[in-house]
């Protein structure tokens, strides 16, 4: 059992995986520090100094200046301050992974016409310069009539 855990783990698709993984969650850091530091404190500035942290409703109806206090008290409180700062975070998050779809899937199409041209060249070379025959399409051969097939090579007839 541990033999194939081991192989497993050691299968190229496993440890792409994990490297995806890894990758995504250092990324998603960067896109939250993105946000909370560098995008946030401006947007609150033009908008009357608003700290999008700050922003709760507090359901205990006790009037805490903070959230932090609010917490500090385990006052239940609402905060959509903190859902929209993890809302833009999932906006950017998703579309830095459309680009990257994106950009994929123009290299594949990009790449599919060469493929196929080197294929068509390879099929079509001469058999004298060591290309492979074309493949013989089976309607578009004649069908020799019976007369023209000498009788050791004709199949038997009947059962």
């Amino acid at each position: 059992m541990i033999r194939e855990f081991r192989q497993f783990i050691l299968r190229g698709n496993a440890i792409d995986m994990a490297i995806g993984i890894i990758l995504g969650v250092a990324f998603g850091r960067v896109v939250t520090s993105f946000v909370n530091d560098i995008f946030m404190p401006p947007l609150g500035l033009l908008l009357n100094k608003v700290d999008f942290t700050n922003l709760f409703i507090d359901l205990s109806g006790q009037g805490f200046a903070t959230l932090e206090e609010a917490k500090a008290a385990g006052a239940p409180t609402l905060n959509y301050g903190l859902f929209f700062n993890n809302l833009l975070d999932f906006v950017l998050v998703a579309f830095a992974v459309f680009l990257l779809v994106q950009q994929i899937n123009r290299l594949a199409r990009a790449t599919e016409p060469e493929e196929e041209a080197a294929k068509d060249r390879l099929v079509n070379l001469p058999a004298q310069e060591g290309g492979a025959k074309p493949p013989v399409d089976a309607a578009s051969e004649p069908t020799p009539d019976v007369g023209d097939v000498p009788p050791e090579s004709q199949p038997p007839m009947g059962p």
